[in-house]
């Protein structure tokens, strides 16, 4: 089916994208193999299993402000209170104190709370005598004490396997008193480049030669702390030093990532290597655009994903198809992107068939803040530079041919 063909016969040929992408996911299981790393070390590592806190959180009775610790038992009639001041708790103090009745405590943010002890004031509150201190707001049992568990009791879960560990996860790891957490060891993927016209940047070029941007673009996506890269460059239209390479690839990655070679002309030799080296295809035309054709398949544990050689194409295909099939295979839970709301900026004319993903940029927004698009060319499957200009994606369902300016659709920001 040629770029744009409206024939709905035509379409009906390929795989839709939701059901090439339940494909991809269906193949592409998670690695099994986990280790354990100090948590200082886990920043963007994928958790491999079910956390459950190891303490109370907070630990212990604590002060949520500077102020003064009472007993609200010692507090007679007022309307104004006077208590002379016995000692002082600092967050990091043990929290024993011998205090006689009838006197508070010099207390600040953090600090465990005596168990005899059961309101807070804020320093605010409290006007200084000599020796104590005098407010007339009889404060109430529990005021400004964060009591022990009241976020998370010893044993209550935190975090679920398949997340990767951020900031927060981070945080509440740490709060919960890990030190070293069990996660999946780093994805190992493989990366080239197909295609006698492929040279470096920076290299002059010679005629019928482009510069390699897919290679660049694919090593950014791929710079994951979760992520053990293999990049072998571009690998030359021979069918044999090809077939050697894939072969390798297969031995050595849980994913081979590759541009180029995938559709249907003379040069184009990946589907049938694959095949020949005894790999299973899934996958070989989706009714997007762009990026019509997407190989993925199995052989032995390694997952293949054979990219467009169009950079566009590619970039577009990684996004809505490889790169939810990577993150699986890495251990990470599938979280679809949640699109945003958008309008047309300009009426849509195009033709019917695909499911369209154009880049658009963004023109401003509407009075209630949404944001405004403006269609970029039609024709950009090889335009890198109309990519980088881009703000996102606008999703286009198949059937569409026409829009009228201001209509909603769905808008997958950059």
């Amino acid at each position: 089916m040629a770029d744009g063909c409206g024939c709905d016969q035509h379409a009906r040929m390929y795989l839709t994208v939701t059901e090439a992408l339940a494909r991809g996911l269906a193949v592409a299981d998670p690695i099994a193999e986990t280790e354990t790393v100090s948590l200082i070390d886990a920043t963007g590592r994928v958790l491999a299993e079910d956390c459950t806190s190891k303490v109370d959180m907070p630990a212990f009775d604590n002060s949520a402000m500077d102020g003064f610790a009472v007993r609200t038992t010692d507090l007679g009639k007022g309307p104004v209170f006077n208590l002379p001041v016995a000692g002082r708790i600092a967050a990091g103090d043990s929290g024993a104190h011998d205090t006689p009745a009838g006197a508070a405590l010099r207390i600040f943010t953090g600090a465990p709370v005596p168990a005899d002890f059961d309101a807070v004031l804020m320093q605010e509150d409290c006007e200084a005598t000599t020796g104590g201190i005098r407010f007339t707001r009889r404060p109430k049992p529990c005021q400004h004490i964060r009591r022990a568990g009241e976020d998370l009791k010893a044993g209550a879960p935190i975090l679920s396997q398949g997340c990767e560990i951020t900031a927060r996860e981070a945080a509440a790891l740490a709060s919960a008193g890990y030190g070293d957490v069990n996660v999946f060891r780093k994805l190992k993927v493989t990366l080239f480049s197909t295609g006698n016209e492929l040279q470096q940047p920076g290299e002059p070029l010679g005629p019928g030669q482009i510069y390699n941007s897919n290679r660049y673009m694919l090593r950014a996506l791929l710079n994951k702390p979760w992520i053990d890269l293999m990049d072998i460059g571009p690998v030359a239209d021979d069918p044999e030093r090809l077939e050697q390479v894939l072969r390798q690839a297969c031995d050595d990655a849980d994913l081979i990532v590759t541009t180029g070679g995938v559709s249907v002309g003379d040069e184009d030799h990946m589907p049938r290597l694959f095949e020949a080296i005894g790999g299973q295809i899934d996958v070989m035309k989706v009714a997007m655009k762009p990026g019509k054709p997407i190989i993925f398949g199995r052989r032995g544990d390694a997952l293949y994903v054979g990219l467009p050689g169009n950079p566009v194409s590619a970039f577009v295909t990684w996004q809505i198809i490889g790169s939810h099939m990577m993150a699986r295979r890495a251990g990470l839970r599938h979280t679809p992107p949640t699109p945003e709301q958008a309008v047309l900026a300009e009426p849509l004319q195009r033709h019917a068939g695909r499911q369209e993903y154009r880049p658009v940029m963004i023109d401003d927004t509407t009075s209630d803040g949404v944001p405004r698009l403006r269609l970029m060319a039609p024709s950009y499957s090889g335009r890198v530079a109309t990519l980088a200009q881009a703000d996102g994606l606008a999703v286009i369902p198949a059937e569409t041919e026409t829009l009228p300016q201001g209509h909603k659709l769905p808008f997958l920001r950059f």
